[in-house]
């Protein structure tokens, strides 16, 4: 069942629930952020609008910069004025920052430990038909390498407003994941969010669960789904929202594998290096349980509308129910 001190969007199983694009939640963020605190800057590589980042330009043009298609000169300007007390927010799609720009991001941004917020908009295989160049599925693995680097992959708009809040207000270097199509909203202004902390959207009605589910971005939804059609089926399955990748909350992690012994992970990433290589490399030393990893497997990417792109690189309904039933046999 849904965890009611959750206070997630009770229409998340409709057909009709809302659908909003991840990003605009960026979008609307940054403008608060930009209100409660002049320090905040924006810088974008001409694609204000796309990342939404036009919002912030509109409303503080002087506190803004376009850089141009230019990523290696955008996160190094901004690595300058997080020196001199700014707090910048950099913008692109995540294929050309942090793919294009990485070593400038690691010297001038991590490696000197400076507040600069790293906002990779079109994220995964749902940027659909811009096709196997465009679709940043290594993004993750790019990132949490990265030391002192936080990485947050929200799952929703409203969970991207309050992620971008929260950046905003913290002294590290961070990297904000964003996808490009339309995803239901799962969450609602009540729900909680903070930094580093894992959440768990979906519970069995009674005693421990069989299996757990670990999500990541728009693809909680679809693992919500799963346990749905699952709890009706008479398996307990519990789902964790992890939007904070790095820091890993290992408390919530290794609570939820001791409970269930059983976890499916689930991202829109390759499966090397991403959310799920982070749960297996803690659970191998803490607490190791049987796992499988929904995601992409070693190919890249091509054109496609969003939902068939998911389905064919193995990350829709059936793949992750699936991957459950393969992970209780396991477990067995």
């Amino acid at each position: 069942m849904i965890s009611s001190s959750q206070k997630l969007n009770p229409k998340i199983f409709d057909k009709d629930v809302a659908q909003v694009p991840v990003r605009r939640g960026f979008g609307e963020g940054l403008l608060v952020a930009g209100e409660a605190d002049d320090r905040v800057v924006g810088l974008c590589a001409d694609l204000t609008e796309s990342t939404q980042m036009h919002l912030f330009k509109e409303k503080f043009p002087n506190r803004f910069i376009e850089m141009g298609v230019a990523e290696q000169n955008l996160v190094t300007t901004a690595s300058g004025m997080a020196s001199m007390g700014k707090i910048p927010f950099v913008s692109s799609y995540a294929m050309f920052s942090p793919g294009r720009n990485w070593e400038q991001i690691r010297t001038t941004i991590a490696y000197n430990d400076v507040p600069v917020k790293i906002i990779g908009s079109h994220a995964g295989v749902s940027v659909g038909p811009d096709g196997g160049t465009h679709q940043a599925i290594e993004d993750i693995a790019l990132m949490r390498v990265l030391p002192n680097m936080i990485v947050i992959s929200p799952c929703d708009s409203i969970e991207a407003k309050k992620a971008t809040m929260a950046v905003a207000q913290t002294k590290k270097p961070t990297y904000i994941r964003l996808i490009r199509d339309k995803t239901p909203v799962i969450t609602t202004e009540n729900t909680p969010f903070e930094i580093g902390k894992a959440q768990i959207y979906f519970e069995p009605i009674t005693g421990k669960p069989d299996v757990a589910i670990i999500a990541t971005g728009a693809l909680v939804h679809r693992a919500l789904m799963v346990a749905r059609e699952l709890e009706k089926e008479k398996i307990g399955v519990t789902v964790v929202n992890l939007s904070t990748i790095k820091p890993l909350d290992e408390k919530m992690i290794l609570e939820v594998a001791k409970s269930a012994s059983a976890i499916v992970t689930v991202e829109e990433h390759q499966i090397a290096g991403g959310m799920g290589s982070a749960v297996a490399e803690f659970l191998a030393s803490n607490f190791p349980v049987p796992i499988e990893f929904i995601g992409v497997d070693d190919k890249f990417g091509q054109s496609g509308t969003p939902d068939e792109l998911l389905e064919h690189y193995g990350m829709g309904v059936s793949h992750i129910k699936t991957a459950v039933l393969k992970v209780l046999k396991r477990k067995k």
